[in-house]
């Protein structure tokens, strides 16, 4: 007997609210970019420069105490936070100190980390140090501007290869819903001041990546239609075409979820950042697949009859052949 999460054939209209959806679409996007600017992000080691230490103690952590210990040693920014995480044991307590990045410093001093733990030796003689991590300010604005190019490249070179694999509506419809992808993920990360580094840079790849697989599998199976039904409204083709593939998109978005859930509840702190980013953009993703991405093209309109210079906007023709 084979899983189903979705009837055979289903009928829904996707488009019956399409103008509350797009608009609630582009309204988070206006948000997400507001958040950004307004909250800023919460930047990691990677990208402000400085040095993170993880301790691990029998005792609990008491933050106050730290950040008391540390004070003499004028270290300028510091951040502590006790780390939770349900397989940790009953007496294993974790704490994750991050310091800004010391004049004159490249990159962690073996003596300003001697000096730390020192003081809060002071205060636990069980804490440990656990793993140091630096990184110096000159690396830290490279990796900010590579980020930056690295997710700008990804979507130019996503937006050229839907262009020739289909036509320029289906494109910009295509960029579209990844940057709706992006920067809900992003405006999310700044409203939460989740912490941001280059693990969540990688996420954000991923999500681009699997937001587009999830649009070209619907974008097929348009095209498919669109040489099928030639007489056919185009906003019916699209929907009878997501209807088509809903199983799909079903399943495998929701066992992909089932996934990232046990990462995000076993996995651990250290991976916790990178997987909420990715859980957060499967979902995102799924729905700007058919909320965002065809609502563009639906806009747009693209030509059915190459035989007609008048019936609708040109393109590449690729969308009414078979290449």
């Amino acid at each position: 007997m084979r899983l189903r999460l979705v009837p055979q054939e289903t009928n829904i209209n996707f488009f019956r609210a399409r103008k509350v959806t797009f608009g609630a679409s582009m309204v988070l996007m206006v948000l997400s970019l507001v958040a950004w600017f307004a909250m800023g992000l919460n930047f990691g080691i990677d990208f402000r420069g400085g040095t993170t230490i993880r301790t691990e103690s029998t005792q609990e952590v008491d933050v106050a105490a730290y950040r008391d210990a540390l004070a003499p040693l004028e270290l300028g920014d510091v951040a502590i936070s006790e780390v939770f995480d349900p397989t940790f044991d009953a007496d294993q307590h974790v704490a994750m100190l991050r310091i800004q990045a010391q004049e004159g410093e490249e990159s962690a001093g073996n003596e300003m980390v001697a000096n730390v733990e020192a003081a809060l030796k002071g205060l636990d003689e069980s804490i440990r140090f656990t793993s140091v991590e630096s990184v110096g300010p000159k690396v830290s604005g490279e990796l900010v501007q590579s980020a930056v190019l690295a997710v700008l490249a990804a979507l130019g070179a996503i937006m050229v290869y839907i262009w020739l694999r289909f036509e320029w509506q289906f494109s910009l419809g295509a960029v579209v819903a990844l940057f709706h992808d992006v920067l809900l993920t992003i405006g999310l990360f700044a409203v939460l001041q989740i912490r941001f580094d280059l693990a969540t840079i990688a996420a954000l790849l991923t999500i681009v990546g699997y937001s587009i697989n999830d649009t070209v599998v619907i974008f097929d199976r348009v095209r498919e239609n669109l040489i099928k039904y030639k007489k056919m409204a185009l906003q019916d083709v699209m929907n009878l075409s997501v209807n088509e593939t809903l199983s799909r998109t079903v399943m495998t978005s929701g066992t992909t979820l089932i996934a990232l859930i046990a990462l995000l509840v076993l996995g651990g702190d250290v991976i916790r950042g990178f997987v909420f980013a990715i859980t957060w953009g499967v979902v995102v993703g799924t729905y700007s697949s058919v909320y965002v991405a065809k609502n563009v093209v639906l806009m747009l309109g693209t030509k059915r009859d190459w035989s007609k210079p008048s019936d609708g906007p040109g393109g590449t023709q690729f969308s009414t052949s078979d290449a």
